[in-house]
């Protein structure tokens, strides 16, 4: 069977649920490395669509000036694709209302919620899925054996960083963090984190000899 070339790439992950052998299950989500400019949705909006050179980025222009007066007031805009609206978020702690002043909110992004008729257009997949080429993502973190060695390898300076030690394992950043991180915790952990600037590095913590009497 020939290989399949089009559709929708995907990756395969482990998840922190196991089945009743006690191997995790997956999980699947959308392959990141593929992305469209606007330049080339403006370009074949010229030569499939025919419209201007320059006419998709006005109508986006013209919507962003157009619905942010709005949003400075509060309203929620509808759309043919979907409706926009203001996300808001209260800075500090607060336990009761009569403490909370206009000077305490802060944006925190913005909320859309799709219409029907874009869902209904852009979940009709006409040309299926495939498998990127690879094994399943993150799944060496479940292969004790595979760790060790990776972080061995990652410390032969005298410790270790997130950075280094993805390209030491194959770990996505996530990950990596998070496994490091791990190996801080506990009654016996085995990894010292210090700050350093907007980073961390790790270093290993030596055994202490049991005292002979």
């Amino acid at each position: 069977m020939p290989r399949k070339t089009d559709g929708i790439e995907f990756e395969l992950h482990p998840s922190p649920q196991k089945d009743k052998d006690g191997k995790p299950l997956l999980y699947v989500k959308l392959a990141s490395k593929k992305k469209l400019t606007f330049a080339q949705l403006e370009s074949y909006s010229i030569s499939h669509k025919h419209m201007a050179k320059g006419e998709l980025e006005a109508c986006f222009t013209k919507f962003l000036n157009c619905a942010a007066l709005w949003f400075h007031e509060g309203y929620r805009v509808e759309t043919p694709i979907g409706s926009f609206a203001p996300k808001l978020k209260l800075t500090g702690e607060h336990t009761g209302p009569k403490t909370v002043t206009g000077r305490d909110i802060r944006y925190d992004g913005v909320e859309f919620i799709p219409s029907k008729d874009f869902i209904r257009e852009v979940c009709t997949n006409r040309l299926g899925f495939r498998c990127v080429e690879g094994p399943v993502g993150n799944s060496q973190m479940h292969d004790p054996k595979a760790m060790d060695e990776a972080l061995r390898r990652s410390l032969q300076q005298g410790f270790t960083t997130v950075k280094i030690f993805r390209i030491c394992s194959g770990l996505k950043r996530d990950s990596a963090q998070k496994y490091l991180d791990s190996l801080t915790k506990g009654e016996h952990p085995r990894l010292r984190r210090v700050k350093n600037g907007k980073s961390y590095l790790y270093f290993p913590i030596q055994e202490e000899s049991p005292v002979e009497k």
